[in-house]
């Protein structure tokens, strides 16, 4: 995951706002948990019925608590490649701020087959902060930061009941970061071992 890379004067100041909110409130009763469970059901089922339900059911019980508009949610088949002048590219996942609706792909885009209950419920999660961005806290766009990430493993990791990761990063050309992967997989491994 690379962050975007900051705008030079519009909105330079939101850009970095989202940079340094690193985590959300979460809710405490369980339910955001107990959806999830029921989405990786569905998923394991193939039912894209199922699974389209269990989103809605995800993103309004979401939207309730973080008190802002309900999101819609497409659940789709297949993802779709996106080729670029440096390669060819899956999407996952996006969000619309003017319609406010979410996609989500459930099939790989080559093999067609049942993406995995992670990846899934990741992209949920990411579009799912692109939609809080625009309407809880205000931001005129939603950039990939630093923030905008850990918000999203935040929200991810208690939705799926699992400890959260540290991310660490590592700075790039052009202001942007990347997450070190194999740092922050090594301190869970050994967050683990202790």
């Amino acid at each position: 995951m690379l962050t975007d890379a900051p705008p030079c004067k519009a909105n330079r100041g939101q850009f970095l706002e989202s940079d340094r909110l690193k985590t959300l409130d979460l809710p405490r009763d369980g339910a955001v948990t107990e959806i999830a469970q029921h989405l990786e059901s569905a998923m394991k089922s193939d039912n894209i019925r199922d699974v389209r339900s269990a989103c809605t059911d995800f993103l309004a019980t979401a939207s309730d608590f973080y008190e802002v508009p309900t999101c819609g949610v497409r659940v789709l088949a297949a993802r779709p490649l996106r080729t670029r002048e440096h390669g060819t590219f899956e999407l996952f996942g996006d969000y619309d701020p003017e319609t406010m609706l979410i996609r989500v792909w459930m099939r790989t885009a080559v093999r067609k087959e049942v993406t995995s209950f992670g990846t899934f419920l990741s992209t949920l999660c990411h579009e799912f902060c692109h939609h809080l961005d625009y309407q809880k806290f205000g931001f005129a766009d939603s950039w990939h930061t630093r923030g905008f990430y850990e918000r999203t493993a935040v929200l991810y990791h208690h939705a799926r009941g699992t400890p959260p990761k540290k991310l660490f990063w590592v700075p790039m050309p052009g202001e942007r970061w990347r997450i070190d992967w194999q740092r922050t997989n090594r301190s869970v491994s050994n967050d683990s071992a202790v």
